[in-house]
């Protein structure tokens, strides 16, 4: 009865179908079947589609999240922007992360929470579509409980990253928006690795993900040392949020940082970055003045 066939290839097709039935309707009463807003009123248990006459090719023509200036000719312009990055060193790992969402020249918010505290050992970080990354680092939390409560020991950071690649595998070609890290501490020690939406996973020391990552990347390259003491670790991932935000218009709002170490994460502060700017201009006009 729900054989392939019964499947389509566009879920919005639904709502061009219904338009198609409204007007077929209409015209069977004795009407035009032209648009009327009205239409579409008084009816809060009906699918609301955009009142033109192929909802589905309008949601595609002016909707889509695209690359470069695919998206041009659109009202509405889905540019991504933030700064996120996590790197090891031998205290364990620093993730460090701004606040602001952003689309196109818009700031939709100056407080998201890009850091999701997976459980009391496990982090991920969102860069991409907010909603896209929040709901399934969410799942991954699921699914690594679940892993917990039938195997009665805490899932590895592989593991729990290699989860979510294949679930965001499985949706490939969707549309999905992520450029994500899953990192934390198991039985093997400090771990990072780095999960984007094509089901891509690289292990590494450090990853910088988002509109400001090659500000931040030029700060780690400079002053990233294994040896790091966890203050210096800290001042580092804090100055690379900070310069990241300061150059890149689609990044700012809050630093929120944390530090994983054997006995699970601990978020250390939430800065707003224009203090910051502030603390490190007063610090460069005296190294300047010495």
């Amino acid at each position: 009865m729900f054989g392939p066939a019964a499947v389509t290839t566009d879920v919005l097709d639904i709502g061009t179908r219904q338009e198609e039935d409204k007007r077929r309707q209409m015209i069977a009463s004795g009407g035009t079947g032209a648009m009327c807003a009205s239409n579409f009123l008084g009816e809060p248990a009906a699918f609301e589609v955009p009142n033109v006459a192929d909802p589905a090719h309008f949601c595609r023509s002016n909707f889509a999240s695209a690359c470069g200036a695919a998206d041009s000719h659109q009202t509405v312009k889905f540019a991504k922007g933030t700064t996120t990055l996590a790197f090891k060193f031998n205290e364990g790992i620093i993730v460090s992360v701004d606040s602001r969402s952003t689309q196109g020249a818009y700031i939709a918010s100056g407080t998201v929470k890009k850091v999701i505290e997976i459980n009391p050992f496990l982090l991920g970080t969102m860069a991409g579509g907010a909603a896209d990354c929040s709901f399934w680092e969410r799942n991954l939390g699921m699914q690594c409980r679940m892993y917990e409560l039938r195997n009665g020991k805490r899932i590895t950071v592989a593991a729990a990253s290699k989860l979510l690649a294949n679930t965001v595998n499985s949706y490939r070609g969707y549309g999905l928006s992520m450029g994500t890290m899953v990192t934390g501490w198991d039985e093997t020690g400090p771990q990072l690795y780095y999960v984007d939406d094509d089901g891509t996973r690289l292990k590494g020391n450090m990853f910088s993900v988002g509109s400001g990552s090659t500000y931040a990347y030029g700060v780690l390259d400079n002053y990233y040392r294994k040896d790091l003491t966890v203050e210096e670790a800290i001042d580092l991932g804090k100055r690379a949020i900070y310069h990241a935000t300061h150059r890149d218009a689609y990044s700012g709002g809050i630093n929120n940082l944390y530090h994983v170490t054997k006995d699970g994460w601990k978020k250390i502060h939430s800065i707003d970055v224009n203090e910051m700017h502030y603390e490190f201009a007063e610090e460069k006009k005296n190294a300047m003045s010495s």
